[in-house]
């Protein structure tokens, strides 16, 4: 790598801390507080646009096949994606969606001033766009390209939100279709004649998304959503020294949750996938192979998707931190 110094220590930290909102970290860890702390109904709609926008943008890259910036002139801060194909930015689109889903979905649910939530949201993505140029990982077209194909979606699907919405949680197809089609989408994903961590990202939010999309079900036949009581929009939560310390314990709890059912999911999926192929579990190349990837992802983030979805919230009611 290109050797370079850094003579702005502040905006170094704040580019490589927005370039982390589009990793796993946060999407396993920050997403979820929105269900647990806000609104679930808002943490549905994100993950529903966010699946969207990042299965779409995947499968552009791997079609599109064009390159990241060369290095040099430009730094590559980050190593693990840079087998990936460049065009358009993923992190570009998931920003903007997320952001800009919870915006237009916030209103009807919550009391806030739409301006502030507006420049938020602007702010956000805007910084999480410009941590690619930092990271030399993007190209300006790469980005732009990125923020205007996830606007575009935002644009096309917002009418059906709605009905997609009722579908999801009241049809009984929906808990069988959802996954399926979604596992469908992850063996149907464009080939590569080199390895990529592209469609194993890909599988990954597929399969949480067809964690959440169940858990969502089951939580209006059970009849407990955990969305907020009241006339909506109901206010924002007042942030008391009580409501800290709750909102600090069901971080605690659901990341230990979430992280665990991780670790028991990919080690137990693992082993049944080596077995099955009669495979070395030692081989860890093998998990780069379609069969034992596809799977193995898909499973472990579903059942993540199904805990945080249905059982978090119970224990949080069992613990009283509800």
């Amino acid at each position: 790598m290109p050797q370079y110094e850094v003579r702005n220590w502040l905006l170094h930290f704040l580019f490589l801390l927005s370039a982390g909102l589009g990793h796993e970290i946060f999407y396993i860890t920050c997403l979820p507080c929105i269900h647990w702390n806000l609104d679930p109904f808002l943490c549905r709609r994100l993950v529903n646009m966010w699946t969207l926008v990042m299965y779409i943008g995947q499968v552009l890259k791997d079609v599109l096949k064009l390159p990241r910036p060369l290095s040099p002139p430009v730094v590559k801060l980050e190593t693990r994606v840079e087998a990936e194909y460049g065009l358009p930015s993923t992190h570009a689109m998931a920003a903007i969606a997320i952001s800009f889903t919870v915006l237009l979905s916030a209103p009807s649910r919550i009391q806030f001033r739409f301006e502030v939530g507006l420049l938020i949201a602007v702010m956000l993505s805007s910084l999480v766009c410009l941590s690619r140029l930092y990271t030399g990982m993007h190209s300006v077209l790469d980005v732009s390209c990125g923020a205007l194909i996830s606007a575009v979606l935002l644009l096309l699907t917002y009418p059906y939100w709605e009905t997609f919405d009722h579908f999801q949680l009241t049809s009984r197809f929906s808990p069988v279709a959802a996954p399926l089609l979604l596992l469908f989408l992850g063996y149907t994903y464009p080939e590569l004649d080199h390895y990529s961590t592209t469609r194993g990202d890909t599988v990954t939010i597929l399969g949480a998304c067809a964690g959440y999309s169940v858990g969502s079900w089951v939580n209006v036949q059970l009849g407990q959503t955990f969305e907020p009581q009241g006339t909506l929009p109901v206010p924002l939560p007042t942030l008391t020294p009580n409501a800290l310390a709750l909102g600090a314990g069901r971080f605690l709890v659901g990341v230990v949750a979430l992280v665990g059912t991780r670790q028991i999911m990919k080690t137990g999926s693992l082993k049944m996938l080596y077995w099955w192929y009669r495979l070395p579990e030692k081989d860890d190349s093998a998990k780069r192979r379609k069969e034992i990837e596809v799977p193995y992802k898909f499973t472990t983030y579903t059942a993540v998707g199904l805990v945080h979805s249905i059982l978090v919230n119970r224990v949080f009611m069992l613990l009283g931190l509800l």
